[in-house]
């Protein structure tokens, strides 16, 4: 092993130290029971953690591109720590679905439940839970002596999240103890396990209903009333989010472009549908025909699974070579409480735990399947599932840090966007039904392009659009908007603005990420004419691992990897 390889290799096992939630994310043993420190001093060794080991990276030797590859991929994600700590985005690092106030709650669903010790380590995190809300809370207090702040609207939906998960919600139970129930389910009957863990649920209920009072009486009344961040803070977090830095503007003027051009493939594959109907009626149909849609929550789930297994025996050995440990997936419903969109979560670096594709149901019991095919196939195979296992099984032809910790939301999700087109292009969304879901779905990832940016920089709409031309957006106008284009119902649009305004930079990772594979595509066939083949192309483009996307681009263009 070189050395710029024990260098990612310490590095992950000294931030899975520092940050047990995504050690329990990685996989790596020894921090199950454990969280973060999300105190000023926690984010302070952590980005100790970072600078050291840049210095290390930057005065290693580097023998041969597999080491070069591994170093470039390492500094540029290091850099954007040390940008961010400087930015102090730890200080107000509160949001709707990627904050500690989720993290916290989220990594119980990751963590396994098979035997006692594991049983037991549930029970010592959640007992942890008061210790990391304290030290989460230091830091928003700092950010507010700072005039550093989320704002109103993240800090009561996210007060909202910890009454649902707490049991403070009418008509609802605590996740914590429903725990308590799974763990009934396993048949341990160990009695004095079962006593410490309804005692760590009791304590960790209490935590989340501290953190929502804390929230709502101490964090809402100086949180930042705009709900935009500003150019500085967007394009700080857009290079986070995407690897490479953008110009808002002309981002915004093709967002635009691009869904013009994807609303009009909408209105001409509808009239395959129903010929010489509205598109309201065709999206009418789509969501009321009972033998378009699956009725109840497991046989949906069954559906999930199905779709996923059929597409990786398919697609092995004709469009991928997909190895047998990735050959494994689970789909599963989400738990309540959370944002409604679906999502993936890697396997464990030993694949002991399998990838995973969580639906949110918020509560719907029907399901209409025009969306979900494209949606599948973006979540699993040849989607996210293919791509972050993929690069699991890579074993030592990447480095650990290659492996488990890079990568930007552009790559991930603008594969996963790209994988949905992919799966058109080869065929197999040939139903119209279905072909119209994964255009829905194309262009509501374009509109989030033009709310998102919008929203954060105060942009106006240009004066030639239909929609409110010239006024500048507003959360109301981007509702508005986002409502007619989303896939789902009404809560859903409502939950993504929520969403928009607390995660800047990261709703337009989908379309630009798709953006910058499909340009990378295009020169490869430019570059090798007919030589082009589009397997051993997909295939580089795993390979490489994950990464930037203006890195991807270089690494895609190069002779060699």
């Amino acid at each position: 092993m070189s050395e710029i390889y024990d260098i990612a290799d310490r590095y992950v096992d000294r931030i899975a130290e520092l940050h047990p939630i995504l050690a329990t994310h990685l996989g790596v043993p020894g921090h199950d029971h454990r969280l973060p420190d999300y105190s000023p001093d926690g984010a302070a060794e952590r980005v100790k953690l970072s600078r050291s080991t840049l210095a290390e990276l930057q005065a290693a030797p580097v023998h041969g591109e597999a080491d070069r590859l591994a170093r470039d991929v390492m500094v540029e994600e290091l850099e954007i720590d040390l940008q961010e700590f400087e930015r102090k985005t730890h200080l107000f690092s509160l949001n709707v679905i990627a904050s500690p106030v989720q993290g916290l709650r989220q990594i119980f669903d990751l963590m396994p439940r098979d035997t006692a010790e594991q049983w037991e380590n549930i029970a010592r995190r959640m007992s942890a839970l008061p210790e990391a809300f304290s030290n989460y809370q230091k830091a928003l207090e700092e950010g507010q002596s700072q005039d550093l702040t989320a704002s109103t609207r993240q800090a009561r939906e996210a007060a909202n999240q910890a009454r649902s998960w707490s049991g403070q919600q009418e008509g609802t139970q605590s996740f914590f103890q429903g725990l308590i129930d799974a763990y009934d389910e396993t048949g341990i009957g160990n009695g004095a396990l079962r006593e410490d863990l309804a005692g760590a649920a009791s304590t960790a209920d209490s935590a989340y209903a501290g953190m929502r009072r804390f929230l709502l009486d101490e964090y809402l009344p100086n949180a930042r009333e705009k709900d935009g961040v500003g150019r500085e803070r967007y394009e700080v977090a857009a290079r986070r989010f995407l690897g490479m830095e953008i110009d808002p503007e002309e981002t915004y003027a093709w967002g635009w472009e691009e869904l013009v051009r994807i609303e009009e493939e909408i209105a001409k594959t509808a009239q395959q549908i129903l010929p010489g109907e509205s598109l309201e009626a065709v999206t009418e149909l789509m969501g009321t025909d009972p033998a378009r849609a699956i009725e109840g929550e497991e046989k949906f789930r069954q559906w999930m699974q199905n779709i996923q297994e059929e597409t990786i025996a398919d697609m092995d050995g004709t469009h991928f070579d997909i190895a047998e440990p990735v050959k494994k997936i689970e789909c599963l419903i989400a738990p309540p409480g959370g944002q409604l969109a679906m999502y993936y979560t890697s396997p464990s670096e030993d694949f002991s735990r399998p990838g995973r594709v969580w639906y949110p149901t918020g509560g719907k019991t029907r399901f209409p399947l025009w969306t979900e095919v494209s949606i599948a196939y973006h979540e699993g195979v040849p989607g996210h599932h293919f791509q972050l296992a993929t690069t699991k099984h890579l074993g030592d032809r990447l480095s650990r840090f290659q492996r488990n910790i890079a990568g930007t939301s552009g790559h991930a999700e603008g594969w996963a966007l790209y994988a949905e087109r992919l799966m058109a292009e080869l065929g197999y969304l040939e139903n119209p039904d279905y072909y119209l879901g994964m255009q829905i779905s194309q262009a509501f990832r374009a509109a989030r392009v033009i709310i998102d940016i919008g929203m954060h920089l105060d942009l106006e709409i240009p004066a030639g659009q239909p929609f409110h031309p010239g006024e500048t957006w507003t959360p109301e106008l981007g509702l508005e908007f986002l409502i007619p284009r989303c896939p789902f119902e009404e809560a859903f649009a409502r939950s993504e603005i929520n969403r928009y305004l607390g995660w800047p930079g990261q709703a337009i990772s989908y379309k630009v990420g798709e953006r910058v594979f499909l340009e990378a595509r295009a020169e490869a066939k430019a570059k090798l004419g007919s030589a082009f083949d589009l397997k051993k192309w997909h295939t580089k483009a795993l390979n490489i691992g994950p990464m930037g996307l203006a890195q991807m681009k270089r690494e895609m263009s190069r002779d060699t990897v």
